[in-house]
């Protein structure tokens, strides 16, 4: 009884090792030319890093992958020209996009550093409009979370990361590997059929960007440019 103890003990070691290994394996980098870029600029940097120096810039993965994203990045300060949002409000901040069906329709996470740094997921739906001249900055919804915790404080040359991983309608966000938001976003976002991307206001930044893997059977396809698809 005791060696099978043992033995059972190893074999889950052994799977657990194994699970990591497959968890961490299916992170993909995603390079420069796989950014379509609606709005603003992203020019390569060293490395594999790519850089942000434009106060509002907007993109997508044009290749399917799920709709898991970490954004790894520096932070470098604010641009030298700032842009108000639609609303008129003049934020710094930087995050990630999920199921980016459109301009109009979308899931975003935010890490907001100026005027007040926090963590802030929204819902875009505008199920009658797909252009950004179309919804312009209306159906926003700041969703709830079930948990939450505070960000680090974010000054300029420091490094973090910032983690969304949704299934289903859940959502969890992580900064810095840890987790400070969960939540549910609502059935109706989880069936915008569109993909991961990224988004900044008025901050300059070094980053790489990372996504999950596509699960199940692969749809096979790339995802076509439009440029100038912006959202406010």
């Amino acid at each position: 009884m005791k060696n099978l103890m043992t033995v059972s003990g190893l074999l889950a070691v052994i799977l657990h090792g194994v699970t990591l290994a497959n968890t961490a394996g299916e992170w993909r980098t995603v390079s420069r030319d796989r950014l379509c870029v609606t709005e603003g600029t992203i020019e390569k940097a060293a490395g594999d890093r790519m850089s942000v120096k434009v106060p509002k810039m907007r993109a997508y993965v044009n290749q399917w992958t799920s709709q898991s994203a970490e954004l790894r990045f520096t932070y470098l300060g604010g641009t030298s020209e700032q842009l108000a949002l639609g609303s008129g409000a003049v934020r710094r901040q930087v995050g990630l996009k999920l199921h980016a069906l459109d301009a109009c329709n979308l899931v975003y996470a935010m890490w907001r550093i100026e005027p007040e740094q926090k963590l802030v997921v929204s819902v875009k739906r505008n199920p009658n409009a797909h252009a950004s001249a179309e919804c312009g900055n209306r159906g926003y919804e700041n969703i709830k979370p079930q948990r939450h915790s505070a960000l680090p404080h974010l000054q300029p040359g420091q490094s973090h990361t910032l983690r969304a991983e949704m299934k289903n309608s859940e959502l969890r966000v992580f900064a810095d590997g840890n987790e400070v938001w969960e939540g549910d976003v609502g059935t109706d976002a989880a069936n915008f059929n569109g993909p991961i991307g990224i988004r900044s206001d008025n901050a300059r930044l070094e980053f790489t960007l990372q996504a999950g893997q596509y699960e199940g059977v692969h749809p096979m396809f790339e995802l076509a440019c439009k440029a100038g698809a912006g959202e406010e």
